[in-house]
């Protein structure tokens, strides 16, 4: 009666919470911790394409792979879920946003580290990108971007532009000297409006507008975390704003799409699990970039009397 028992229990242990039977012993072939900084349209999209490209990259070679997949919230605690990850010896680590990815690549010098919107891997790393660390980076030219605020807003020499960032964030500061970089060329007036806490956004958002022409949000995390607060107050103070990343807040966008680096990001982490090859490999991470799409944003433009191009 006992060993009946005993099978029994076995059985039932071995069925899934939705009753699909799965073997006690199987495991996963790799296990990959994920950190994503924190919640939004944009990491959010990164994370699943990740997830989408290595599973079905891995499946192909009759590999199977397991996720842990964290959101920190807060980079002070990005260091908390990689240092699990390393303890856990995990195959791979890829992290989602710079915090996540500095944090990794102080924790371990031996598992292989994949970053993703992630802008600049130079200018994070000073030094030298690790020897363990790679990855895709959301840069865009910065150029590009301003020349296109210039060309449908018509702005001119004395205008100024007001960029909105988080103070805590190194790649935020990074491409607004960029971005300043250029439009000191043409003579536009280039100013910074930072913040520390989140709290804080709607006061600087508040103070840009009034003194600005138009606004220049980077791929700023903490920001566009919290864009509804920026597209609150510009809309009401008709101020357009322009995203490097995309979004419903800005009138138009020379953006690339996250799902899709995600995609080329899980694709570059399938090659070195399956020993394909080794980080090292993998190229300059900085160049590791999508081409990105301009997408006009109708509703706005309408708002603020830009005229949408027919072609």
């Amino acid at each position: 009666m006992k060993k009946l028992l005993s099978l029994v229990l076995a059985i039932t242990l071995c069925f899934g919470v939705f009753g699909a039977l799965t073997s006690c012993s199987d495991k996963a072939d790799y296990t990959v911790g994920i950190c994503q900084l924190m919640k939004h349209d944009s990491l959010d999209a990164a994370t699943k394409g990740f997830i989408d490209s290595l599973t079905a990259e891995l499946e192909k070679a009759g590999k199977t792979v397991e996720f842990d997949t964290q959101v920190p919230g807060d980079a002070n605690l990005c260091s908390t879920v990689i240092n699990t990850f390393v303890s856990k010896n995990v195959d791979l680590i890829m992290a989602n946003a710079t915090p996540a990815l500095v944090a990794a690549a102080n924790a371990t010098a031996s598992i292989p580290v994949l970053g993703t919107s992630v802008t600049s891997y130079s200018d994070t790393f000073k030094n030298g990108v690790p020897d363990n660390v790679s990855g895709t980076s959301d840069g865009v030219s910065f150029e590009s971007q301003a020349q296109m605020m210039i060309d449908t807003l018509g702005l001119k020499s004395g205008d100024k532009v007001g960029v909105i960032y988080c103070s805590n964030e190194s790649n935020s500061l990074f491409q607004f000297n960029a971005v300043k970089a250029y439009f000191d060329t043409k003579g536009i007036v280039t100013t910074a409006y930072t913040f520390s806490e989140t709290t804080e956004l709607q006061t600087v958002a508040a103070k840009a507008a009034d003194e600005s022409k138009a606004i220049y949000v980077p791929s700023d995390n903490t920001v566009s975390a919290n864009e509804s607060v920026v597209d609150t107050v510009c809309t009401e103070k008709k101020v357009p704003v322009f995203t490097s990343y995309g979004g419903s807040i800005c009138y138009v966008s020379l953006a690339i799409d996250y799902y899709q680096l995600g995609v080329e990001t899980g694709k570059m982490a399938a090659k070195v699990l399956l020993g394909e090859k080794s980080v090292a490999d993998l190229g300059a991470p900085d160049s590791n970039v999508l081409t990105p799409t301009v997408q006009y944003n109708e509703e706005k433009c309408a708002a603020l009397g830009i005229t949408v191009p027919t072609n």
